[in-house]
């Protein structure tokens, strides 16, 4: 009996591990080392460590990342494909002014880094950046990330929002790095924690519109 329960067990696992169709095996990796990094950070996620977490042999996920850095910029993709769907979803609303929108966009930034501080840092910090191992793909997603923030500001200063006599560039890079600043603070919960999120936020905007 013994013998036919192993027999059975190890049928299951095959099953199991062949279950994936090929997509769904690499949307199940992703999953997982999302998961991963928010309770262990970067340095507790491997490949290995992936593998025997969503249940797959140890050189399955090497089918789709070849290594640790390309797993990481796979990651941080989803991160900036899910900050651009909110920012669209914001910006779509109707019954909200300009202001408005703009001061959900300012604090969905800062409130997905609080809740996200791994993600975020993976996102924007050095792990990928500074050391310019930037899958292509993920290149294309962050780099119009910036651009984007300056044709929205260009038009909140049409719009009469933002102060028409700032450069734009300028004024992109300072209401950018002041969300950014914000989200650091708060990450490093020194002078900031997250019963600060609102005010602050209101803070800022008031400051950058005119509205």
């Amino acid at each position: 009996m013994q013998k036919i329960s192993s027999k059975k067990s190890t049928q299951n696992m095959t099953a199991n591990k062949s279950s994936y169709h090929h997509g769904d095996l690499r949307s199940s990796l992703l999953e997982a080392a999302k998961a991963m990094l928010s309770e262990s950070g970067i340095e507790g996620l491997s490949l290995r460590k992936l593998a025997d977490r969503v249940g797959v042999s140890r050189t399955a996920p090497y089918h789709h990342f070849k290594d640790k850095n390309e797993l990481l910029c796979a990651i941080a993709e989803e991160g900036f494909e899910h900050w651009h769907n909110n920012a669209e979803q914001i910006f779509s609303q109707n019954g909200l002014t300009t202001k408005q929108k703009y001061h959900q966009f300012f604090q969905g930034y800062i409130g997905y880094a609080a809740e996200n501080p791994e993600m975020y840092d993976l996102m924007f910090g050095r792990t990928i950046w500074k050391q310019n191992s930037a899958t292509n793909d993920l290149r294309d997603i962050a780099y119009p990330s910036f651009q984007r923030q300056v044709e929205m500001t260009k038009k909140w200063q049409e719009q009469g929002l933002m102060p028409v006599e700032e450069d734009t560039l300028r004024l992109a890079q300072v209401t950018w790095g002041t969300m950014h600043g914000i989200a650091r603070l708060l990450i490093d919960g020194i002078y900031a924690d997250r019963s600060h999120i609102d005010e602050m936020c209101t803070c800022a905007v008031n400051l950058f519109t005119r509205e």
